[in-house]
């Protein structure tokens, strides 16, 4: 082997590297929990034309949103309007890289003597993005101008300069300005931390080889997923389910997928889905392709870091105006509901031909969670948004896991109950998987879980998001659907309210704000269920003596 093929080698693990220290770098200078905690955000590098080098997640559901952003900003910019020093923000839904308002993205192109070379991008969830409701979060918007500022590809800093009126802008919109300005800042600078490791690759090796190992870094992904893809079995494989809900009474939305493999090329063709939702459940085609990059991913080689080439095989079709390519001005704040259901969708077309990959369907739902309110020690105001774990469906030869978050969050983590209470009004009263009927199999579906959150200041507002709050996980070969998400508001006078989505209902001192998160799905016929493993179930709290008697046949 020649030298220039180690060089080649030392510099395609040194760009993927790039994300790793990105990602550290947005860890310890960001300022809001669902960030510096939570994990959400993404970060990584694309060549000068915007095909994605290397990526650090948090997040699975950005997989598609990096590269498409520059993809979109090299659409809005003549290349002569691209200087050093620039830097680019967005958080449009309908373009490249697009979500939601509140996930916004900082881009830096890199250059090398005067040559665009490369680009850096950071994209996280910012608590505030103003719009009507803390949190920038609402089931009851009907349009985007509800749902806080949008930036469509802004120069925040022009040749280094930075765009004061654009910042101010921002401080004098959003709830929060001292966090919100904090994680732009944070944004920017991760992207200056993959910035100078690029160019001092180039510096060490040369910019030519430096582009080389790019080149080279995208065909290997391409070998690897193509290698991986010939193993599917080919045919066209279908599958159907809904979005319940939009939050404005609408509903159920239907989507439906049919997927064909031939090999070399896997297409998932959405088509006969819903007209886009009047509420705010949707999803544009940048959330559709991030949520078919995520299920392509996991059925191929997972094992290898995620670049442009290991999606070159994958072609996703849907006619716009849809629930899941929603068009301008359609509400989009909670997208997730129309993403994973993308997600879940395919996954239940391809479950039964890959049983050692896939397992029976899972919460699917980010269970998104905002709760604001006066902190009771300093009046300030708080706002917590949050994802939330639920179960995943069982497989071909094990239980579901429990208590882990949806398939497109990805490596995300909880807040630490003992920042959660300190930050905000409320108190961590109980958190627990709970014994709900649903999931049961010859393996189990995973557990999902019970939160309670008692209030602790005078009043607080939730916000409230769910899938499968009426359908359930499905289950797979004679396996029995998993439980139900939903939310639960419970009174000083002993009722309670229960929600799949709502916005801002107040809840007053010492109530209790109730989640729980659906079981996954079961996988088998339950009463195949080896005695042993239904005894270790009850003892551990995952089946009562009921449920075992009705489904597993259990008698002691």
């Amino acid at each position: 082997m020649s030298s220039n093929l180690f060089t080649l080698e030392i510099i395609k693990d040194s760009l993927v590297a790039v994300g790793e220290e990105m990602f550290n770098a947005m860890l310890r200078t960001s300022m809001s929990p669902i960030i510096y905690e939570g994990t959400d955000f993404a970060v990584g590098a694309t060549d000068a034309r915007g095909n994605l080098l290397a990526q650090g997640n948090g997040v699975a559901a950005f997989l598609a949103a990096l590269d498409t952003a520059v993809v979109s900003a090299l659409e809005h910019y003549d290349p002569s309007e691209i200087r050093p020093g620039d830097v680019f923000i967005t958080n449009t839904p309908y373009e490249g890289g697009g979500t939601h308002l509140s996930d916004v993205a900082i881009l830096i192109p890199v250059f090398h003597e005067g040559r665009l070379i490369a680009w850096t991008v950071n994209k996280a969830h910012w608590t505030e993005v103003g719009g009507a409701q803390p949190g920038s979060v609402s089931s009851s918007s009907t349009d985007i101008y509800q749902e806080g500022l949008r930036f469509t590809f802004i120069k925040l800093y022009d040749e280094g300069r930075l765009n004061q009126p654009v910042v101010q802008i921002i401080r004098d919109n959003v709830r929060l300005p001292d966090s919100t300005i904090g994680d732009m800042h944070a944004g920017v600078a991760a992207a200056r931390v993959g910035e100078k490791r690029i160019l001092e690759l180039v510096a060490r090796y040369g910019a030519e080889m430096v582009l080389q190992a790019m080149d080279e870094l995208l065909d290997y992904g391409e070998k690897m997923t193509r290698a991986a893809l010939a193993t599917i079995p080919s045919g066209v494989y279908e599958a159907e389910d809904i979005i319940e809900e939009d939050g404005l009474g609408n509903g159920p939305f239907k989507v439906r997928v049919k997927v064909t493999v031939t090999g070399d090329r896997l297409v998932a063709d959405f088509t006969g889905s819903s007209p886009q939702a009047p509420g705010p459940v949707n999803t544009t085609y940048s959330g559709l392709m991030t949520g078919a990059r995520c299920l392509f991913k996991a059925i191929t080689d997972p094992g290898i870091p995620a670049n442009g080439g290991c999606f070159r095989m994958l072609e996703v079709v849907c006619p716009p105006g849809t629930v899941l390519t929603a068009i301008e001005p359609a509400p989009v704040s909670m997208n997730f509901q129309a993403r994973n259901a993308a997600v879940d969708v395919m996954w239940k077309a391809l479950a039964p031909i890959l049983p050692h990959r896939l397992p029976a369907g899972h919460q699917q739902s980010v269970c998104a969670t905002f709760i604001s309110g006066k902190h009771p020690d300093t009046g300030e105001l708080f706002v917590i948004g949050e994802p939330l774990v639920g179960g995943w469906g069982a497989s071909q030869d094990t239980d579901g896991d429990a208590g882990q978050f949806c398939s497109s969050n990805g490596e995300t983590y909880n807040i630490p109950c003992e920042l959660f209470e300190a930050r905000y009004g409320l108190q961590v009263a109980q958190y627990a998987f709970h014994d709900q009927d649903g999931g049961a199999g010859r393996y189990r579906g995973g557990k999902g879980v019970v939160l309670d959150y008692r209030v602790t200041a005078e009043r607080a507002f939730l916000t409230y998001a769910a899938a499968r709050t009426s359908s359930r996980p499905w289950a797979l070969l004679g396996g029995q659907e998993g439980s139900n998400n939903y939310a639960e508001i419970r009174r000083h006078d002993g009722s309670v309210e229960r929600y799949g989505m709502c916005t801002t209902v107040p809840v007053e001192r010492d109530e209790i704000i109730r989640i729980y998160t659906a079981t996954g799905g079961g996988y088998g016929d339950p009463r195949t269920r080896p005695r042993e493993l239904v005894e270790q179930d009850m003892k551990n709290g995952f089946v009562t003596p009921q449920q075992a008697a009705e489904h597993y046949g259990y008698r002691p």
